[in-house]
């Protein structure tokens, strides 16, 4: 008869890593689940983490939606001036608070080009009559801006400045622009509309 031990089934239990002779073990069914879960588990976390992170990461590229600054918030952040005080015409080398033109005045040594009027040329004009309309354009204004307190509103199409580096800003009274007085006296137009012929 042969040993004992040879007809013993064999043993399912954990291997012993110090034991070269020992059987790799069976993993059980419960086993394989946990490892299963465990797989599903941490999948699971980048399914939901990853498109989360990319939308933070495009959401905050340029900060906080309400604190990005862009021309447009920071024109209208701009504070409304209101200003009451005598005008002139612009007259030699210094010019503090005068009208230069139609659309183009001094005030506290800042130039300013009013946004939405398109006055005749007075300096450089096309012809003989439109030099005349610049002047008539030019006392206009000086009237309109001498006949009481009017607000500096901020540029409506948000850029602060022209190519000759003119603040671009509307001249109101009482919620009506500076625009709407020369207009109605032909001595100006509204920028952005039709053009104009002064010749």
């Amino acid at each position: 008869m042969g040993d004992p031990a040879s007809f013993r089934r064999p043993s399912f239990r954990s291997a012993s890593y110090g034991d070269p002779g020992a059987r790799a073990v069976a993993p059980s069914r419960k086993t394989k689940r946990a490892a299963w879960w465990e797989a599903a588990r941490g999948l699971g976390l980048v399914l939901v983490a990853a498109p989360l992170a990319v939308f933070t990461a495009v959401l905050l590229h340029d900060g906080l939606p309400s604190l990005r600054a862009t021309p447009q918030s920071a024109q209208a952040a701009a504070e409304v001036q209101r200003i009451e005080k005598p005008f002139g015409p612009c007259i030699g080398g210094e010019r503090h608070t005068c009208v230069m033109d139609g659309d183009t005045i001094w005030l506290n040594d800042v130039k300013i080009r009013i946004a939405d009027i398109d006055a005749p040329e007075v300096f450089d004009p096309d012809c003989e009559a439109e030099r005349i309309a610049g002047h008539r354009a030019t006392e206009r204004l000086t009237v309109w801006l001498n006949a009481g307190a009017f607000e500096v509103l901020p540029n409506p199409d948000g850029r602060d400045t022209d190519r000759y580096g003119r603040k671009l800003r509307v001249l109101a009274r009482g919620g009506t622009s500076a625009v709407e007085a020369l207009e109605a006296e032909g001595v100006a137009a509204r920028w952005g509309g039709s053009e104009k012929a002064w010749c």
